[in-house]
């Protein structure tokens, strides 16, 4: 499975060592910057490129994006066609669980600024080894999410 990563500023750091934890468990890894610290950096120039990416390949590219609170990180990835992205920012990995066997989400956009590494690679780790259901329900309602966004 390919995984491209994009962050901004609040998020690089956290994504400079998610990469390299990736890479140890064997995924194939392409960074979409920023590749430097820089504070006046704007995240959908670095977002963009992922969700572009997930876009194209719904079913065999995963996106990870970070930021200070993942959400705007999301609404951004969330424009594309096919991606599904949620955020996580602590809290309960339920939601992360859940999101990938009920919605088939294809992008994780993590909050830096309110998660720990730790965290972070917990979050990570459930959510790329939970598969979706596939339950018919479940396709029903991604169709339906689909088919919206051919009225815009």
């Amino acid at each position: 499975m390919q995984i491209y990563l994009g962050s901004d500023h609040a998020g690089f750091e956290l994504k400079e060592k998610l990469k390299g934890y990736l890479k140890e468990l064997g995924y194939d890894v392409a960074d979409s910057g920023p590749y430097a610290y820089d504070q006046a950096d704007d995240y959908p120039d670095y977002i963009t490129p992922v969700a572009r990416k997930v876009s194209e390949n719904p079913d065999t590219v995963r996106g990870i994006i970070l930021g200070g609170s993942g959400q705007g990180e999301a609404m951004m990835a969330n424009r594309f066609p096919h991606v599904r992205a949620i955020v996580y920012y602590g809290g309960s990995l339920d939601i992360v669980k859940v999101a990938r066997e009920h919605n088939d989400a294809n992008i994780l956009s993590l909050g830096a600024r309110f998660i720990s590494e730790d965290e972070a690679r917990a979050a990570l780790e459930l959510w790329l080894e939970t598969p979706f259901s596939d339950e018919e329900r479940h396709v029903r309602r991604i169709k339906k999410i689909e088919q919206f966004g051919n009225y815009r």
